[in-house]
């Protein structure tokens, strides 16, 4: 929690204020199946809900930073945010009609990224989707900094990062109603030195019978 309320004090909106390609793509998916209010855990200053909210998507978020919420708030983001972390959830009753959470789920331990997959199962409506982006093991962080596990390894600013492949995702959504992924490379709209983040997207429906 420190890491990420002190990146946000020292950098602010440190990756611009345009939504990530991703979000894009997953704001049109959700229109196409009619989700009309969705879960952004990990909302961050906002950057992503905004693509939604302004396609009239109702947003709930989740965030562990004040500092980011702050943030959203004075770019004009209004919708509800719950201030704490992932691994509280679920923060509310709900169920929703779609979840999307871009670059968090990899922040996450072995143990804690259970628990959040499953944690955002139970808060889908039955039918819904699930949207997650996770950093690849092809994207140019990957093996770089100690290694914790396979797969996992912590940076010199001390972010612990589990990189994703076909099996891990597999492995990891299989039972949670798992339908694709697919790579995609997230430039850095912020930057145009930056050279693009290699992330992978997986997408969940839940089956109609669970609630």
């Amino acid at each position: 929690m420190e890491f990420w309320e002190s990146s946000f004090i020292e950098k602010q909106m440190m990756w611009g204020f345009a939504p990530t390609d991703s979000a894009i793509l997953a704001k049109d998916l959700f229109l196409e199946r009619n989700a009309n209010d969705i879960l952004l855990p990990g909302i961050g200053y906002g950057r992503n809900a905004k693509v939604f909210i302004e396609n009239g998507i109702a947003v709930t978020g989740i965030e562990i930073s004040q500092t980011a919420i702050d943030l959203a708030r004075k770019n004009g983001i209004n919708c509800k945010i719950y201030h704490g972390s992932v691994t509280e959830m679920p923060f509310d009753s709900k169920q929703y009609d779609g979840i999307f959470s871009h670059a968090l789920l990899h922040l996450l331990n072995k143990e804690e990224r259970a628990t959040f997959i499953k944690d955002c199962y139970h808060q889908l409506k039955p039918g819904a989707t699930m949207m997650f982006t996770t950093v690849s093991k092809k994207a140019p962080m990957f093996g770089k900094g100690k290694q914790l596990d396979q797969d996992y390894f912590e940076t010199k600013d001390g972010v612990k990062l589990f990189f994703y492949d076909a099996d891990s995702i597999k492995q990891e959504f299989s039972e949670y109603g798992l339908e694709a992924f697919s790579e995609i490379d997230e430039p850095n709209k912020d930057s145009d030195n930056k050279p693009p983040i290699t992330f992978l997207m997986i997408r969940c429906k839940k089956s109609t019978g669970v609630l």
